[in-house]
């Protein structure tokens, strides 16, 4: 499951490397962006625009309409998207990418569990392949949502998690988005574990634990007090 992560660039940045206007992106730093948290991603429509906009994680608006069910959908499986009902259909037209510079898996330490951050290069945004959904309720109000795509694990996260998001490389991103790409074997060979051999990982203060601190001590690398093996790349 991927329902941490992290996300500091500037909004000049985001704008540029999605190309997007930078006045479409809230100015603030975020280090722990929790499931059910307003985040950004990043969708095209029909007139190949590719706007940022922000949702919140969970496609509530596909499972039933229920705002309650959202911890549900927070990831999706790759491997059986166009078998549920929640995703089979946006996994088709409604693609999104959600920047980040990194995300977290907590490791079991005897009686605590210890975040780790995974990064791209030395903390590079990238961007995790996500669908989004939308609906009207009762009251007239349109909900918006996204949820995050997972896959089988690369060698980095395989001792934390059995899986991991899926990352999309840059070369991907315009296929990604294409709603009128909808052949599904064109997009699964987007859904997979992204090369370890890029990525690097380490242990972070175990304030991170708390989703309401978010704030850079909290994400800052630490010294464990019992090293274990590969916990800095």
């Amino acid at each position: 499951m991927c329902n941490r992560y992290r996300l500091t660039h500037s909004k000049q940045y985001l704008a540029e490397r999605f190309q997007a206007a930078d006045d479409e992106v809230e100015e603030h730093p975020r280090y722990n962006i929790a499931t059910t948290q307003p985040v950004l991603n990043v969708r095209r429509t029909r007139q190949k625009d590719s706007p940022l906009h922000t949702h919140a994680l969970g496609i509530d608006s596909i499972l039933g309409k229920d705002m309650s069910i959202g911890n549900q959908t927070l990831n999706a499986r790759s491997e059986t998207v166009t078998a549920t009902p929640a995703f089979r259909d946006s996994i088709l037209t409604k693609r999104c990418l959600i920047p980040a510079d990194g995300f977290y898996e907590w490791q079991k330490m005897g009686s605590v569990k210890q975040p780790y951050c995974f990064e791209v290069g030395e903390g590079e945004v990238f961007a995790l392949a996500g669908l989004w959904d939308e609906w009207r309720s009762p009251e007239g109000q349109t909900i918006e949502s996204c949820t995050i795509l997972t896959t089988t694990p690369n060698s980095l996260v395989e001792d934390m998690h059995d899986r991991m998001p899926v990352i999309v490389t840059p070369d991907k991103y315009d296929v990604w988005l294409d709603p009128d790409v909808n052949d599904f074997n064109t997009i699964r060979g987007i859904l997979k574990p992204y090369d370890a051999n890029l990525m690097r990982r380490y242990p972070v203060s175990r304030k991170l634990n708390n989703s309401k601190i978010d704030d850079a001590e909290a994400a800052s690398p630490v010294t464990l007090d019992t090293p274990t093996q590969g916990q800095l790349f």
